[in-house]
């Protein structure tokens, strides 16, 4: 794949290169992420997760995962 159809996010701090129309529910496939254990920011803003199909990521984007973790 040519380097002009890949950009450049950040997920928790790190920066990772995807595909140009990568989605977020693409990134949290990729991550294998199970989605009810999960919060999603993106670009600062919470995300509902049934919108995530329809969110595309753009260059320089930021996305921030919080899993959560159960314990008493």
């Amino acid at each position: 794949m040519k380097k002009k159809n890949k950009i450049k996010i950040i997920v928790n701090g790190r920066q990772i290169t995807v595909n140009s129309k990568y989605s977020l529910k693409n990134l949290v496939d990729k991550l294998k992420i199970p989605l009810n254990k999960i919060a999603i920011e993106h670009n600062k803003e919470i995300i509902d997760k049934k919108k995530l199909n329809k969110i595309n990521l753009s260059n320089n984007d930021k996305v921030e995962i919080v899993h959560f973790i159960g314990g008493g």
